[in-house]
């Protein structure tokens, strides 16, 4: 019989993973192109609701033509946007993914802790999202091109989104302490 080394074989992949961390992150967390997948979807779900039940009550209550000053902020506008915002900051709460994240198998992660905390979350949901969406979007983009695939919203609040099959992977390599 050939016995090998357990140890030996352990200590190697551990270096390996040691030194190819940042690697290995990019591969873990959900890059731009699932994430941007996972946000389409989100829209559509935001949208449906809108069109099934936010609007036919306007409707039926008669505020759908009413406007504070300017009809930027039209009761159907100010509702869709509490929609939107109470959509993400909800499911974030309760289960760390939106409805986009959870079909294609990612969630939200923090980087301070275990569970994602309310200013995190309320950071990153309704701030961060806001002032990505005033820049037409562009800050997005940073997801691509960040080392854990974080947008502005996810750095500002530490947190990003992670393919949930790597999870107990990425753990224990942040477990692991870096020695350079």
């Amino acid at each position: 019989m050939d016995y090998t080394n357990h140890n030996e074989n352990d200590g190697q992949l551990s270096s390996l993973i040691h030194h190819q961390r940042n690697d290995l992150q990019k591969l873990l967390f959900a890059g731009f192109g699932s994430r941007f997948l996972a946000y389409i979807i989100d829209l559509i779900v935001i949208w449906s609701v809108n069109t099934i039940v936010t609007r036919p009550l306007l409707r039926l209550v008669n505020l759908e033509d009413a406007e504070l000053w300017v009809p930027m902020f039209s009761a159907a506008n100010i509702t869709t946007s509490i929609i939107f915002f109470a959509y993400f900051i909800l499911m974030t709460k309760f289960f760390r993914a939106t409805l986009g994240k959870m079909i294609l198998g990612l969630s939200v992660v923090s980087f301070k802790g275990e569970a994602l905390s309310n200013g995190q979350i309320l950071f990153r949901e309704c701030i961060g999202r806001y002032i990505s969406m005033a820049i037409l979007g562009i800050p997005y983009l940073v997801v691509a091109f960040t080392k854990r695939h974080q947008g502005i919203h996810d750095l500002f609040a530490d947190t990003s989104v992670i393919k949930n099959k790597f999870r107990k992977l990425n753990d224990t390599i942040e477990e692991r302490p870096q020695t350079v």
